[in-house]
């Protein structure tokens, strides 16, 4: 089990290309199905936040055409994909997504095999520890486990996080080749306008503690009532993903994180590691 020991970053086994670090749709390729591609951005339009949407709703979200929204959200309903609200005639997401979900979660073999060694430093610590993995300018959980007697900070399974602000996102930016980072960084820019200034001083702060001590904090950065650590994971196809452990700022101390319980995740991470998965 993880020891508290100060862990700098490991060697990289695989290192993600720039087209990895942030989907594009490619401008000349036979194979590429555009009509699939319209469908799967609406279905993402829901994850912008509200779970119900109309189609001038998700025309505005996706910057498609309306009367392309309307053949696509009709298809979509057909297949059990999004079900559709006659009395506000909008639609949300239909069980047909759930099963996905749900087929990627539970056959993510890491997800299994860490869960024992998150719970055990989940007790000792007394935090919240997730296992979370990439989408676009986000994170999102695959895992969290809690403390025996904790109430607090029970993230979902498919919760999303900001990639700029939260430990989880920094930890898997600062893992990432200098290309990719570089198109993660230009799709927060565009994403964020006038606030992106800020947020880069911190983001970049980020990555240069991950180049020193392993890991990357967020002290009440994403939430100013939470503290947390992240420390990037490299599965054996070449897949990062990201530990992280979170505690209400009353209760875990910025210097207590960053003096001894982020190294002990960094170790965590590297047992993990480990494991061969």
């Amino acid at each position: 089990m993880a020891t508290e020991t100060t862990k700098k970053p490991r060697a990289k086994k695989a290192d993600l290309t720039a087209v990895e670090a942030l989907p594009t749709k490619p401008e000349k390729d036979r194979k590429f199905v555009e009509a699939l591609s319209r469908g799967l951005d609406v279905l993402r339009a829901f994850s912008q936040g509200s779970v119900i949407l109309g189609n001038q709703d998700i025309a505005r979200i996706t910057g498609l055409p309306k009367p392309t929204v309307s053949r696509m959200t009709y298809t979509l309903t057909k297949l059990g994909y999004l079900s559709f609200n006659p009395v506000l005639e909008k639609y949300q997401l239909s069980s047909g997504v759930l099963a996905l979900g749900y087929a990627y979660v539970s056959n993510l073999k890491v997800r299994q095999l860490a869960k024992p060694y998150m719970d055990e430093f989940a007790r000792r610590t007394n935090m919240s520890v997730g296992l979370t993995c990439h989408d676009r300018l986000h994170m999102i959980y695959v895992e969290n486990r809690m403390p025996p007697e904790a109430t607090l900070l029970r993230m979902e399974i498919g919760l999303r996080l900001p990639m700029a602000t939260t430990a989880a996102g920094r930890a898997y930016c600062a893992s990432v080749s200098d290309s990719a980072r570089k198109i993660l960084m230009d799709g927060m820019e565009k994403k964020y306008g006038d606030e992106w200034p800020e947020k880069r001083e911190g983001l970049e702060r980020a990555i240069e503690e991950y180049k020193a001590s392993g890991f990357c904090l967020s002290l009440g950065e994403w939430d100013r009532n939470i503290n947390s650590a992240g420390v990037p994971v490299r599965l054996e196809d070449g897949t990062i993903m990201v530990l992280t452990c979170a505690a209400p700022s009353y209760l875990i101390s910025g210097e207590k994180l960053r003096g001894s319980i982020a190294h002990q995740l960094a170790m965590l991470a590297s047992d993990i590691e480990s494991l061969g998965v």
